[in-house]
Protein backbone atom coordinates (compact mmCIF):
# COMPACT_ATOMS: atom_id res chain seq x y z
CA UNK A 1 0.00 0.00 0.00
CA UNK A 2 1.16 3.52 -0.78
CA UNK A 3 0.92 4.39 2.89
CA UNK A 4 0.78 8.18 2.85
CA UNK A 5 -2.49 8.14 0.85
CA UNK A 6 -4.10 5.09 2.44
CA UNK A 7 -6.37 7.05 4.77
CA UNK A 8 -7.89 9.06 1.93
CA UNK A 9 -9.73 6.04 0.53
CA UNK A 10 -9.90 3.70 3.55
CA UNK A 11 -12.13 5.19 6.23
CA UNK A 12 -13.68 3.76 9.38
CA UNK A 13 -16.34 1.17 8.60
CA UNK A 14 -18.50 -1.67 9.91
CA UNK A 15 -15.54 -4.06 9.86
CA UNK A 16 -13.64 -1.81 12.29
CA UNK A 17 -16.68 -1.57 14.56
CA UNK A 18 -16.92 -5.35 14.53
CA UNK A 19 -13.32 -5.83 15.68
CA UNK A 20 -13.88 -3.30 18.47
CA UNK A 21 -16.97 -5.20 19.61
CA UNK A 22 -15.25 -8.58 19.44
CA UNK A 23 -12.33 -7.31 21.48
CA UNK A 24 -14.67 -5.84 24.06
CA UNK A 25 -16.31 -9.25 24.44
CA UNK A 26 -12.89 -10.90 24.72
CA UNK A 27 -12.09 -8.97 27.93
CA UNK A 28 -8.53 -8.47 26.67
CA UNK A 29 -6.44 -5.65 28.13
CA UNK A 30 -3.06 -5.91 26.45
CA UNK A 31 -3.24 -6.15 22.65
CA UNK A 32 -0.81 -6.43 19.74
CA UNK A 33 -2.05 -5.09 16.41
CA UNK A 34 -0.04 -6.91 13.75
CA UNK A 35 0.31 -5.22 10.37
CA UNK A 36 -2.62 -2.80 10.22
CA UNK A 37 -1.72 -0.06 7.77
CA UNK A 38 -1.64 3.45 9.18
CA UNK A 39 -3.06 2.65 12.61
CA UNK A 40 -6.74 3.40 12.09
CA UNK A 41 -7.89 0.65 14.46
CA UNK A 42 -4.79 0.81 16.65
CA UNK A 43 -5.34 4.36 17.84
CA UNK A 44 -9.04 3.76 18.50
CA UNK A 45 -8.10 0.79 20.67
CA UNK A 46 -5.65 2.91 22.64
CA UNK A 47 -8.28 5.63 23.09
CA UNK A 48 -10.67 2.96 24.39
CA UNK A 49 -8.19 2.14 27.17
CA UNK A 50 -6.37 -0.91 25.82
CA UNK A 51 -2.61 -1.24 26.19
CA UNK A 52 -1.62 -1.51 22.54
CA UNK A 53 1.55 -2.49 20.69
CA UNK A 54 1.45 -1.94 16.96
CA UNK A 55 3.88 -3.78 14.64
CA UNK A 56 4.26 -3.29 10.88
CA UNK A 57 7.20 -3.72 8.46
CA UNK A 58 6.16 -0.67 6.42
CA UNK A 59 8.13 2.31 7.73
CA UNK A 60 5.98 4.81 5.83
CA UNK A 61 2.82 3.39 7.43
CA UNK A 62 4.34 3.63 10.90
CA UNK A 63 5.54 7.19 10.35
CA UNK A 64 2.12 8.17 9.04
CA UNK A 65 0.46 6.64 12.10
CA UNK A 66 2.85 8.32 14.52
CA UNK A 67 1.77 11.75 13.27
CA UNK A 68 -1.88 11.16 14.14
CA UNK A 69 -3.68 12.51 17.18
CA UNK A 70 -3.32 10.21 20.23
CA UNK A 71 -0.47 8.26 18.58
CA UNK A 72 1.54 8.74 21.78
CA UNK A 73 -0.79 6.22 23.46
CA UNK A 74 0.61 3.38 21.32
CA UNK A 75 3.94 1.54 21.30
CA UNK A 76 4.99 1.60 17.62
CA UNK A 77 7.42 -1.04 16.29
CA UNK A 78 8.78 -1.35 12.75
CA UNK A 79 9.03 -5.08 12.15
CA UNK A 80 7.08 -8.30 11.66
CA UNK A 81 5.63 -11.04 13.84
CA UNK A 82 9.10 -11.89 15.15
CA UNK A 83 8.92 -8.58 17.02
CA UNK A 84 6.10 -9.83 19.22
CA UNK A 85 7.13 -10.38 22.83
CA UNK A 86 6.79 -13.97 24.06
CA UNK A 87 3.90 -14.80 26.40
CA UNK A 88 2.82 -11.16 26.69
CA UNK A 89 -0.56 -10.40 25.09
CA UNK A 90 -4.19 -11.07 25.93
CA UNK A 91 -5.02 -10.75 22.24
CA UNK A 92 -3.30 -10.37 18.89
CA UNK A 93 -5.33 -8.95 16.00
CA UNK A 94 -4.82 -8.68 12.25
CA UNK A 95 -7.49 -6.57 10.53
CA UNK A 96 -8.15 -5.52 6.91
CA UNK A 97 -7.33 -8.98 5.51
CA UNK A 98 -3.66 -8.78 6.52
CA UNK A 99 -3.68 -12.58 6.81
CA UNK A 100 -3.78 -12.76 3.01
CA UNK A 101 -0.39 -11.11 2.44
CA UNK A 102 1.48 -14.20 3.73
CA UNK A 103 1.52 -15.94 0.37
CA UNK A 104 4.00 -18.73 1.11
CA UNK A 105 3.13 -21.61 3.39
CA UNK A 106 6.38 -21.05 5.31
CA UNK A 107 5.62 -17.39 6.05
CA UNK A 108 2.04 -18.23 7.06
CA UNK A 109 3.20 -21.03 9.36
CA UNK A 110 5.80 -18.73 10.94
CA UNK A 111 3.28 -15.97 11.61
CA UNK A 112 0.84 -18.36 13.27
CA UNK A 113 3.61 -19.80 15.43
CA UNK A 114 4.90 -16.34 16.38
CA UNK A 115 1.41 -15.22 17.38
CA UNK A 116 0.78 -18.39 19.37
CA UNK A 117 4.06 -17.96 21.26
CA UNK A 118 3.33 -14.28 21.94
CA UNK A 119 -0.06 -14.90 23.52
CA UNK A 120 -0.54 -15.59 27.22
CA UNK A 121 -2.28 -18.87 28.09
CA UNK A 122 -5.93 -18.30 27.20
CA UNK A 123 -4.91 -15.48 24.87
CA UNK A 124 -6.96 -14.82 21.74
CA UNK A 125 -6.04 -14.42 18.07
CA UNK A 126 -8.54 -12.51 15.94
CA UNK A 127 -8.28 -11.87 12.19
CA UNK A 128 -10.24 -11.81 8.94
CA UNK A 129 -9.71 -13.24 5.47
CA UNK A 130 -11.79 -13.34 2.29
CA UNK A 131 -13.49 -16.55 1.21
CA UNK A 132 -12.00 -17.79 -2.10
CA UNK A 133 -15.38 -19.24 -3.09
CA UNK A 134 -16.79 -15.70 -3.23
CA UNK A 135 -14.23 -14.88 -5.98
CA UNK A 136 -13.82 -11.23 -4.97
CA UNK A 137 -11.13 -10.78 -7.62
CA UNK A 138 -13.76 -11.11 -10.38
CA UNK A 139 -15.45 -7.91 -9.17
CA UNK A 140 -12.11 -6.17 -8.68
CA UNK A 141 -11.13 -6.80 -12.29
CA UNK A 142 -14.32 -5.11 -13.51
CA UNK A 143 -13.48 -1.95 -11.55
CA UNK A 144 -11.90 0.71 -13.78
CA UNK A 145 -12.51 3.55 -11.32
CA UNK A 146 -9.87 6.30 -11.07
CA UNK A 147 -10.04 7.94 -7.64
CA UNK A 148 -9.13 11.57 -7.08
CA UNK A 149 -6.74 12.14 -4.16
CA UNK A 150 -4.55 14.98 -2.92
CA UNK A 151 -0.85 15.05 -2.10
CA UNK A 152 -0.69 15.51 1.68
CA UNK A 153 2.44 17.68 1.40
CA UNK A 154 2.00 19.82 -1.71
CA UNK A 155 -1.76 19.76 -2.24
CA UNK A 156 -1.23 18.54 -5.83
CA UNK A 157 -4.13 16.56 -7.35
CA UNK A 158 -3.49 12.83 -7.67
CA UNK A 159 -5.09 9.97 -9.56
CA UNK A 160 -5.27 6.50 -8.02
CA UNK A 161 -6.20 3.26 -9.79
CA UNK A 162 -5.46 -0.47 -9.85
CA UNK A 163 -4.11 -2.60 -12.67
CA UNK A 164 -4.68 -6.35 -12.48
CA UNK A 165 -2.33 -9.17 -13.39
CA UNK A 166 -4.81 -11.84 -12.33
CA UNK A 167 -5.13 -15.05 -10.35
CA UNK A 168 -2.41 -17.71 -10.45
CA UNK A 169 -3.56 -20.77 -8.51
CA UNK A 170 -4.74 -19.12 -5.29
CA UNK A 171 -2.64 -15.92 -5.44
CA UNK A 172 -4.06 -12.73 -6.95
CA UNK A 173 -1.60 -10.06 -8.15
CA UNK A 174 -2.36 -6.42 -8.89
CA UNK A 175 -0.64 -3.04 -8.91
CA UNK A 176 -1.72 0.09 -7.05
CA UNK A 177 -0.83 3.22 -8.99
CA UNK A 178 -0.79 6.89 -8.03
CA UNK A 179 -0.09 9.64 -10.57
CA UNK A 180 0.65 13.27 -9.72
CA UNK A 181 -1.47 15.23 -12.20
CA UNK A 182 0.86 18.26 -12.13
CA UNK A 183 4.18 16.45 -12.52
CA UNK A 184 3.09 13.33 -14.39
CA UNK A 185 5.13 11.16 -11.97
CA UNK A 186 3.55 7.78 -11.23
CA UNK A 187 4.29 5.59 -8.22
CA UNK A 188 3.49 1.88 -8.26
CA UNK A 189 3.13 -0.77 -5.56
CA UNK A 190 2.80 -4.50 -6.28
CA UNK A 191 0.28 -6.34 -4.12
CA UNK A 192 -0.19 -10.11 -3.87
CA UNK A 193 -2.98 -11.74 -1.86
CA UNK A 194 -3.51 -15.43 -1.21
CA UNK A 195 -6.97 -16.95 -0.89
CA UNK A 196 -7.13 -19.87 1.55
CA UNK A 197 -10.26 -21.88 2.28
CA UNK A 198 -12.06 -22.03 5.61
CA UNK A 199 -10.79 -25.57 6.07
CA UNK A 200 -7.18 -24.69 5.20
CA UNK A 201 -7.04 -21.80 7.66
CA UNK A 202 -8.76 -23.75 10.44
CA UNK A 203 -6.37 -26.67 10.00
CA UNK A 204 -3.30 -24.40 10.07
CA UNK A 205 -4.51 -22.76 13.29
CA UNK A 206 -5.01 -26.10 15.01
CA UNK A 207 -1.57 -27.28 13.89
CA UNK A 208 -0.13 -24.08 15.39
CA UNK A 209 -1.57 -25.13 18.74
CA UNK A 210 -4.82 -23.19 19.15
CA UNK A 211 -7.25 -25.26 21.20
CA UNK A 212 -10.37 -23.35 20.11
CA UNK A 213 -10.94 -22.10 16.57
CA UNK A 214 -14.21 -20.28 15.89
CA UNK A 215 -15.03 -18.75 12.52
CA UNK A 216 -17.78 -16.20 11.87
CA UNK A 217 -19.04 -14.89 8.56
CA UNK A 218 -19.35 -11.44 7.06
CA UNK A 219 -18.73 -9.48 10.28
CA UNK A 220 -21.62 -11.03 12.16
CA UNK A 221 -21.59 -13.61 14.94
CA UNK A 222 -23.07 -16.27 12.70
CA UNK A 223 -21.00 -19.44 12.22
CA UNK A 224 -19.03 -19.21 8.98
CA UNK A 225 -20.19 -21.12 5.92
CA UNK A 226 -18.71 -21.40 2.46
CA UNK A 227 -21.35 -18.93 1.25
CA UNK A 228 -19.66 -16.12 3.18
CA UNK A 229 -17.72 -13.32 1.52
CA UNK A 230 -15.37 -13.03 4.51
CA UNK A 231 -14.32 -15.19 7.43
CA UNK A 232 -13.48 -13.80 10.87
CA UNK A 233 -11.44 -16.19 13.01
CA UNK A 234 -11.48 -16.06 16.82
CA UNK A 235 -8.96 -18.49 18.29
CA UNK A 236 -7.86 -19.30 21.83
CA UNK A 237 -4.43 -20.49 23.00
Amino acid sequence: MIAYYYDQFHTWGKEDEYFMELLQLSKAKKIADLGCGTGRVTIELAKAGYEVTRIDPNEEAIHRAQNKENAELVLWIIGDSKGLTINSYDAVIMTANVAQVFITEESWKNVLQDVFTALKPGGQFIFDARNPQAKAWEEWQKDETVDQLQDIYTGDPLMYWDEYEGLDRNVFTFYEKIKNVNTGITHEAKVQLIFRSLEEISSALKKAGFITVNAYEDFTFQTATNQAKSFIFHCVK
